[in-house]
């Protein structure tokens, strides 16, 4: 029985292990999606409302 807990334990600890491998790996990738979208994500708010600069300067969050 405590062969079988350790044997559960130990493979808790290799899949997380290879988990943060394979992200690590999968990083640089998806900054490059993320940082793509955000441009696209930016020119879309230009074109819609001219840009964050067009906001109202009284309108705050407070």
């Amino acid at each position: 029985m405590i062969v079988l807990i350790i044997a559960g334990i130990a493979a808790i600890v290799v899949v997380a292990i290879a988990v943060g491998i394979f992200d690590a790996i999968q990083a640089a990738s998806w900054r490059e999606v993320a940082a793509e979208r955000r441009e696209k994500w930016e020119e879309r708010v230009h074109e819609l409302h001219g840009g964050f600069e067009a906001a109202d300067p009284d309108w705050d969050d407070d």
